[in-house]
C-alpha cells in the first residue's frame, strides 16, 4: 500500500506542476509553437480536467484501499494521453520534447496498474 501512496503522490505533484502552468502561458505557446491555439475552450478544458485528475490522484494517495477502484479510470487517463502522443509523434505531428511527458505518462500508467494489482485485498 505504501507503493500506492507514493506513486499517486508523486503523480499528483508532477502533475500540477506541470498542468497549472498552462493557465498562464497560452499566447506564449501560440508564439513559440505556431500556430496560435484557435480553441481556447479545448486547451482551458483540457488544463481544468486535467488538475481534476490530480486531486483523484491525491485523494488515493491518501487512502489507496479505499479508492482502489478509481485507479482503473486513472491508468486509462495515463495510456489516453500517452497512447495518443506516441501515435501523433509516430505521424510527424509532435515534437520530441512532448512524446517524453507523453511516456512519462504511460510509465505512470504503468506504476498505477502496478499500484492496483500491489492494493488487492488479501483473502
Amino acid at each position: 500500500m505504501k507503493f500506492a501512496k507514493i506513486v499517486f503522490l508523486i503523480a499528483g505533484i508532477w502533475g500540477v506542476l506541470l498542468l497549472a502552468p498552462l493557465y498562464f502561458i497560452f499566447d506564449m505557446i501560440g508564439a513559440q509553437d505556431p500556430p496560435a491555439i484557435t480553441h481556447p475552450a479545448f486547451f482551458y478544458g483540457f488544463a481544468g480536467l486535467g488538475l481534476a485528475w490530480q486531486v483523484a490522484f491525491f485523494m488515493i494517495a491518501r487512502d489507496p484501499l479505499r479508492f482502489r477502484p478509481i485507479m482503473i479510470p486513472s491508468i486509462l487517463e495515463k495510456v489516453g494521453y500517452g497512447g495518443a502522443v506516441v501515435v501523433l509523434y509516430a505521424q510527424g505531428r509532435m515534437h520530441a520534447q512532448d512524446l517524453a511527458f507523453g511516456l512519462v505518462d504511460l510509465l505512470l500508467a504503468t506504476l498505477f496498474a502496478a499500484a492496483f494489482v500491489l492494493t488487492r485485498q488479501r483473502s
